[in-house]
């Protein structure tokens, strides 16, 4: 029970300074405009499909998910089965279509489909502010549990994070960020899975204590715990696993920081491979968390005089710092720090993209790709610089609470714009009208619904936006046209039903 060594903070030192040299080593200095947007057309599939992995796969999730089978069962295990609902739907009907419009943002994507400046706009605004909470909220946690297990002081933890981030996206663009992305999410990968079979290896009976724990301990489902409810805005194994690929649908479908990755090439078979890839690596690493939080259960029944910490979102990272080798630890805690540092950096180059070409373009007409470069790099250390500062005061105040509130309800809002990209996508009468009616009413209702009726599941809220945003946008686009008497208002092209 050593703890965090001087081998190990120096393993940490050389990750963070490999990961800055690797950062710098694939920025090229000369890109401008739509290369430092969308790369050079250089980056291989399997790389930008684990940036996408990367991005996803926040450091919060890296310490719940084990924490969540740990102090639980595995109930949310099955929303990673979702991934078998967003990826053919987004392969099928999205990837086309994005790739027939070869769009340079996701939010371009509701100008040409509704010719509206206005709604490029808003959706670019939301997902920008919600951007910034995110990266603060990444940069905080994590560092605060690090902060713990090593003594090193959260402020500097925060700052390094982010200087090191910031200068990788600045220099190199979205190229620089799907390498570095590639490199944190292979460290992680090797990282996490080595552990898996290190602590197996730790515990009396070997894995099939483990799969004991699961099938006769009743690990995996509790009493009570119901595969189906016919209330299906209850919590219950279906509504998990359909909300759960809903909501990372909306993430292929809505969220700039991943449509940026379908936007480095047009080729389908490349799109798919990376949309694949990924689904491949959410289910297959999700896995590993949930027999890690099983496996920290059972060593730790056995052996309760090593347990350093009764935090469920801890015992991950608690084990790691007490219970592996030197220089091991060392190792793991960067795989941690790899799986903030993918986000932020994400982070930045999507809200620097999506300032410059959603809103910064419509402010100054024909700018040049040289300003529009400048301009991106300007806002992505602006933003970086401001989500340090904030990320400080979270960590030195007490309003952890209310900026978790925040976040939550940006996050909450936010899903509600995919409901008007499928509504574009699948409803070839869809007006601008419909648009915002239905963008309007599913996210009033969805807001009531969080915190006015709380027997909904969150994992419900979905459903609800989607099934919403269509629903209500149909009826007031065919108002609307009857009203007005004309035909149709939409852009054909930018629906799955064009056939060119």
């Amino acid at each position: 029970m050593q703890g965090f060594t001087m081998i190990d903070f120096g393993i940490l030192v050389v990750y963070l300074l490999a990961v800055l040299f690797a950062g710098l080593l694939f920025s090229k200095k000369d890109m401008k405009g739509k290369e430092f947007f969308k790369g050079d057309g250089t980056i291989p599939w399997w790389v930008t499909s684990v940036s996408i992995f990367a991005t996803l796969l926040s450091p919060i999730s890296f310490l719940s998910l084990a924490g969540n089978s740990y102090g639980g069962t595995w109930i949310l295990w099955f929303a990673q089965l979702g991934i078998f609902i967003a990826v053919p739907l987004t392969i099928k009907f999205f990837l086309p279509l994005y790739s027939r419009l070869d769009l340079d943002t996701a939010y371009q994507y509701l100008e040409i489909r509704y010719d509206s400046k206005g709604l490029r706009v808003i959706g670019a605004l939301m997902f920008i502010i919600y951007q910034i909470g995110r990266m603060s909220i990444i940069m905080y946690l994590p560092s605060v549990v690090l902060a713990d297990l090593t003594g090193i002081s959260v402020n500097a933890l925060i700052i390094v994070m982010g200087v090191i981030a910031i200068i990788y996206s600045y220099t190199g663009g979205l190229k620089s960020v799907l390498w570095t992305d590639f490199i944190q999410g292979m460290v992680l990968i090797v990282g996490v899975t080595c552990t898996l079979f290190y602590l197996i290896t730790k515990i009396d009976g070997g894995f099939g204590t483990v799969m004991s724990s699961l099938s006769e301990g009743g690990k995996f489902l509790a009493e009570g715990e119901t595969l189906f409810d016919p209330n299906i805005l209850k919590s219950s194994v279906f509504i998990i696993l359909v909300g759960a690929g809903l909501n990372t649908l909306s993430s292929y479908v809505s969220s700039q920081d991943i449509v940026q990755r379908f936007t480095t090439t047009t080729d389908l078979k490349e799109l798919k491979k990376m949309t694949y890839g990924n689904g491949i690596l959410s289910i297959v690493l999700a896995t590993v968390f949930y027999l890690i939080g099983t496996c920290l259960f059972v060593f730790y029944g056995q052996n309760p005089e090593l347990a350093q910490t009764a935090q469920q979102d801890q015992i991950f990272a608690s084990y790691i710092a007490y219970q592996l080798p030197v220089g091991v630890t060392g190792i793991l805690l960067a795989a941690i720090y790899a799986a903030s540092q993918s986000t932020l950096s994400t982070g930045l180059n999507s809200v620097a993209t999506s300032w410059t070409l959603d809103i910064q373009t419509m402010i100054s007409k024909d700018m040049s790709f040289e300003k529009q470069t400048q301009i991106a790099k300007y806002i992505s250390l602006g933003v970086g610089i401001v989500a340090i500062g904030v990320a400080i005061v979270l960590a030195n105040g007490e309003i952890k609470s209310a900026y978790e509130w925040f976040n939550s309800f940006m996050g909450l809002v936010l899903g509600v714009l995919a409901g008007i990209f499928i509504l574009g996508a699948f409803c070839k009468k869809a007006t601008r009208f419909g648009a915002y009616v239905g963008f309007t009413v599913s996210a009033i209702l969805v807001v009531y619904l969080k915190y006015n009726v709380p027997e909904v599941t969150s994992w419900a809220y979905s459903l609800v936006t989607i099934t919403t945003s269509v629903v209500v946008g149909q009826i007031a686009s065919f108002i609307q046209l009857k009203v007005s008497n004309k035909k149709e208002e939409a852009n054909n092209e930018a629906t799955i039903y064009f056939e060119g």
